[in-house]
């Protein structure tokens, strides 16, 4: 048996275009790693005062609606919060999509010194920051405006260790890095580059010396 476009378009769930609400949680329930793709919400013409409602009640609950919503032939979990001035639908991982973290090697006991622990303590605090995304570009993204602008320019004569510079070839090999090694070397390079240099001495001055004595006048009487 084969299922067509036309059999799965018929489902109920696909013909849906509403979102029912199942419940409202506290927003601090919904774990970051169940987060899948965002969708702006618009209200209609004729229920902006009912999107409004739900806006400032969700603010003032500080809560989070669950939903379930039909997209792409399938259903899908949701939650409904607030973005700024609009609501926002983040759809949901169902919990068998959320793989379980069982690592053996975290099972045995680790020993973590008081030493080691404030040195990872100062490299938090170096790099310690309020975050701002329009700080962060996509480095690829720019790399491939560059390429396609000098392929156009320069055609199949295009040189692209003269447009990229020459590029530092990676290591082969399953290198083990050392972290606590490379948290020394990271907290030590940020607290040189804050740390103001040193001023040398001024050279001590050497004591004017002493006048010469003039000799004993031979002449002179006792």
């Amino acid at each position: 048996m084969v299922l067509t476009d036309d059999d799965l378009s018929s489902l109920p769930e696909e013909k849906s275009r509403e979102i029912d609400v199942v419940e409202f949680v506290p927003s601090e329930q919904i774990d970051p790693i169940m987060l899948d793709r965002s969708y702006f919400l618009e209200p209609d013409s004729s229920s902006a005062k009912s999107y409004v409602l739900l806006r400032r009640t969700l603010e003032q609950t500080d809560r989070t609606a669950i939903v379930h919503f039909a997209l792409r032939q399938k259903t899908r979990l949701g939650a409904l919060r607030v973005h700024g001035d609009v609501l926002m639908l983040q759809s949901l991982l169902w919990s068998d999509e959320v793989r379980e973290a069982t690592f053996p090697a975290l099972d045995e006991r680790v020993r973590i010194t008081a030493k080691e622990l404030e040195m990872s303590s100062a490299l938090v605090d170096s790099f310690a920051s309020d975050f701002s995304p329009e700080d962060f570009t996509d480095d690829y993204q720019e790399q491939l405006r560059t390429l396609i602008e000098a392929k156009l320019e320069q055609g199949e004569a295009l040189d692209t260790d003269a447009t990229f510079g020459e590029q530092p070839e990676k290591e082969s090999g399953g290198e083990v890095i050392d972290l606590m090694e490379a948290l020394r070397r990271s907290v030590e390079r940020n607290a040189a580059k804050k740390t103001p240099a040193k001023k040398k001495p001024a050279p001590k001055k050497k004591p004017a010396s002493a006048a010469k004595k003039a000799p004993a006048d031979r002449n002179r009487r006792a």
